[in-house]
C-alpha cells in the first residue's frame, strides 16, 4: 500500500511541476521586467482553468504526503 502510494505522489508531483511550468510560460516577459505588477489580472480561459488544476493537483499533493502518516497510526 505503502509503495502504491509513493508511486502516485510521485506522479502527482511530476503532473504539478509540468503545470507550473505551463503557467509561467503563459505569463510571458512581461512579469519578469516588473509589467503588470500594479495591474490586477483577470484569469481567463485556459489560463483560469490550468489556475485551478494547480490548486487541485497541490491539495491532492497534500492528501497523498499526509496519509501514510493517518495509515501508520491505524
Amino acid at each position: 500500500m505503502t509503495a502504491a502510494l509513493q508511486i502516485l505522489q510521485i506522479i502527482v508531483s511530476i503532473l504539478l511541476i509540468v503545470v507550473v511550468l505551463l503557467q509561467v510560460r503563459m505569463q510571458g516577459l512581461g512579469g519578469v521586467f516588473g509589467q503588470g505588477s500594479s495591474v490586477v489580472r483577470v484569469r481567463r480561459g485556459l489560463e483560469k482553468t490550468l489556475f485551478q488544476f494547480t490548486i487541485g493537483l497541490a491539495a491532492f499533493f497534500i492528501l497523498l504526503s499526509i496519509l501514510p502518516v493517518i495509515v501508520q497510526r491505524t
